[in-house]
């Protein structure tokens, strides 16, 4: 079975059928799902998702592109969020200056104060990180990560910056852009991340894995991750999944 470690199926893009993809996804053979919160509202409903089925789990967060209106009251409704039983991240949380649909300065502040969140929680933290990878390393570096962890989601970055997330504690997930013709350095990259600190996900309904890309992403579609990542590493698809579910039951704190 697979762990699809970063989904967004609460997305306004599932409004017409979302029942009826969720429900395909045990036969599709996916047997966990995290869904990932970027802003409150989206927060509040991954928790109402979780508590719907059994095998989706929450994470709760503001994503940088949302944090320029954020307060400490959020803070507090995150904190409140999180004590809810299949809570299991802070999440989506970091920099993005890509858009820049924040300001900078903002995005450090509210990325830093997550992770505070995160520790005082004791929970994992799931990281988004776009064109800023140095500031982002610059702020993790200033955190004990001993006893809670954390993914840095969708990575597209180099294998040397792989190694220093990894020696950090961290874990890294790929997603559907490792399927992508023009993506070259993803095969190194993908090879180079030790198998126990290995993730895999859609980040759906966006960055839809060939061979549907153009089409809206859904869970169902993070087995052609797994098979590329196979195809990668010289090793078949059931260890890719047995590792990855493994791997992300452990980074969560899921027993089931």
């Amino acid at each position: 079975m697979l762990f699809d470690s970063h989904a967004h199926l609460d997305d306004e893009r599932f409004g017409e059928d979302r029942m009826e993809v969720i429900e395909a996804m045990p036969e599709a053979g996916v047997g966990l799902i995290m869904n990932v919160g970027a802003d409150m509202p989206s927060s509040r409903r991954s928790v109402v998702l979780a508590k719907k089925y059994p095998f989706i789990y929450a994470a709760v967060g503001v994503h940088p592109h949302e944090v320029e209106e954020m307060t400490d009251e959020d803070l507090q409704d995150l904190k409140d969020l999180a004590g809810e039983e299949k809570v299991r991240a802070i999440g989506e949380i970091g920099l993005d200056y890509y858009y820049d649909n924040s300001p900078r300065d903002k995005q450090k502040v509210w990325f830093e104060k997550q992770i505070e969140l995160a520790q005082e929680l004791e929970l994992p933290i799931i990281i988004h990180c776009r064109d800023a990878m140095q500031d982002c390393l610059n702020i993790l570096r200033k955190y004990d990560f001993s006893r809670t962890s954390g993914v840095m989601h969708c990575f597209s970055g180099s294998a040397e910056t792989a190694a220093e997330i990894v020696k950090m504690g961290f874990y890294v997930a790929f997603g559907g852009a490792i399927t992508f013709k023009n993506n070259k350095k993803a095969c190194g990259v993908v090879q180079s991340v030790p198998m126990e600190r290995l993730l895999i996900e859609t980040d759906c309904p966006y960055l839809t894995p060939e061979p549907h890309r153009g089409k809206r992403n859904d869970s169902r579609y993070v087995k052609y991750v797994a098979e590329k990542i196979a195809e990668f590493r010289g090793i078949t698809v059931e260890e890719v999944e047995q590792t990855t579910m493994f791997n992300a039951k452990c980074l969560f704190q899921i027993d089931q």
